[in-house]
């Protein structure tokens, strides 16, 4: 007996150990996707007018990056503070801890070089070589061209400067430690032709993180297999009530099958005009789609993003758009 339990003390000890190192290099030798490269973004008329289509119209960065009035619909930014940070993405999303948006005007990123910026949005290493939680979409930077994410910095490069410092994250346990393993190298691929709808349009809505809302995932976060853009992911919003993104696959009963290209704009710019948006009474239906950015596509963008929508498997998923606390 004293033999068996000697045993399965140095089992349990070996155990320990095993899990203390892993642990350990985890914590000190993660996250690493390489070194910041030798970068310097010029900040040319083109550069800067591409990036400013893409933060403004495609990416949206501007809309987690800067101070929202949730208290009306849209939540719009304040005009103010672009880029100046803050926003919080926390269990309320479905998330493990609290995340804020840094502060992107050059007020905080005249710290960062090129290279240190570009490896942060692509991999997700800042500049202190620490971990950055994916609700930055450096999973779909990453497999971006890498042209239009220098001609992202070199539009954010002209922020006005916004005097502003952000929380730090607040993580949960286990992610307080798995967050290290997050980070990822890059896979750029090539921007396609506009002229090839399909492909363009799957870059576009890769650029945009369209999955990112309107995939349904688990209590961990994990997107449910099989429902691909197919909406229902929970929003908890602080004005009360849960907001759940469409279902934006052909599905002809759920989803967006019936819809004429005609629609879709309609759909996408269907507050384009509106210049003071309404304030939400307590429990009153609100929307997290970013329609300020995303009415400012192109035609031929937009066109883009249709015909790959509706290239998508279709999944029948019925989604109830916005359900108020109970009173």
């Amino acid at each position: 007996m004293k033999k068996l339990f000697k045993i399965l003390l140095f089992l349990l000890l070996a155990v320990v150990v095993l899990i203390t190192a892993a642990v350990t290099y985890v914590k000190t030798a993660l996250p690493n996707v390489g070194p910041p490269e030798e970068l310097h973004v010029k900040l040319t008329p083109e550069n800067i007018k591409r990036g400013e289509y893409l933060v403004t119209a495609v990416a949206n960065c501007l809309d987690c990056h800067s101070p929202r009035d949730w208290n009306r619909l849209t939540a719009p930014v304040y005009t103010d503070s672009l880029g100046a940070g803050g926003m919080k993405f926390g269990h309320e999303f479905g998330l493990p801890g609290s995340y804020y948006a840094s502060n992107i005007t050059p007020y905080y990123l005249s710290k960062y070089t090129d290279g240190e910026l570009f490896r942060a949005i692509t991999t997700g290493q800042n500049k202190d070589n620490h971990p950055l939680f994916p609700i930055m979409p450096y999973p779909n930077f990453g497999k971006a061209d890498k042209q239009d994410v220098y001609a992202i910095i070199a539009y954010i490069r002209t922020l006005k400067p916004v005097e502003n410092i952000t929380l730090p994250a607040e993580r949960d346990f286990p992610v307080s430690i798995l967050i290290n393993t997050m980070p990822m190298k890059a896979a750029f691929t090539t921007k396609p032709s506009e002229k090839d709808s399909l492909a363009y349009g799957k870059y576009l809505v890769g650029f945009a993180g369209c999955a990112d809302c309107h995939s349904p995932t688990d209590d961990k976060g994990t997107p449910l297999p099989g429902m691909d853009f197919a909406g229902g992911k929970e929003f908890h919003m602080y004005t009360g009530g849960v907001v759940r993104p469409a279902n934006i696959t052909p599905d002809v009963a759920t989803g967006i099958g019936s819809w004429s290209k005609a629609q879709f704009f309609a759909a996408i710019r269907k507050y384009q005009n509106m210049t003071t948006f309404p304030v939400i009474q307590h429990n009153g239906y609100t929307t997290i789609m970013p329609y300020a950015s995303y009415s400012k596509m192109t035609d031929s963008d937009l066109t883009a993003v249709y015909t790959y929508l509706r290239s998508l498997k279709p999944v029948k998923n019925s989604v109830v758009k916005f359900e108020p606390d109970a009173k």
